[in-house]
């Protein structure tokens, strides 16, 4: 496992399950939020963005977080493995909340230069909203994947372990 991509709703702890993995695997770390959001919060255009993440993407390995279904069809394809956080909304809502309170006006090192933790109302609506847009588009992606890519689907964060010590044996045998 070569190519790692860690996607789910915000909040269900993309970015320390990337972390973990890339620090047991010895795989190269990217952050798509860090390399996303620029000082105050602020966003590249689309094809901005497309070419960042195409040249993200054609590194030869990494473990990559961050959801951006508008990308899917750059790192999907990109990718030997898929990590599927599909948590309960009520979890991620919590994982936000907890994250928020941590560290709330710091700066997360996940996020680069973005600007200090706040809370953003619209952000939970998002959460809130996530299992009804996005799960049936992250389901049908990973239906279409190819049979050298695998898909490891997530519920809850009990199954983590398993996870690495699966992705830990694939390493090993390629």
């Amino acid at each position: 496992m070569q190519r790692i991509l860690v996607i789910g709703s915000p909040g269900a702890g993309k970015s320390t399950l990337a972390r973990r993995l890339s620090e047991r695997l010895n795989l190269p770390l990217i952050h798509l939020d860090r390399e996303y959001f620029g000082p105050g919060w602020t966003m590249p255009p689309r094809p901005e963005w497309r070419e960042c993440v195409r040249a993200l993407a054609d590194r030869p390995a990494w473990v990559m977080d961050g959801n951006y279904a508008s990308t899917f069809d750059i790192r999907v394809p990109r990718a030997t493995a898929i990590v599927w956080l599909d948590l309960p909304r009520w979890r991620c809502l919590l994982g936000v909340l907890w994250r928020v309170a941590r560290n709330y006006g710091q700066v997360r090192s996940d996020l680069g230069s973005a600007g200090p933790e706040r809370f953003d109302f619209s952000f939970m609506r998002w959460i809130w909203s996530y299992p009804k847009k996005m799960r049936p588009k992250t389901a049908r992606m990973l239906e279409r994947l190819r049979p050298d890519q695998r898909a490891f689907v997530l519920r809850s964060h009990s199954g983590i372990p398993a996870l690495e010590a699966a992705l830990t044996l694939a390493k090993e045998a390629a």
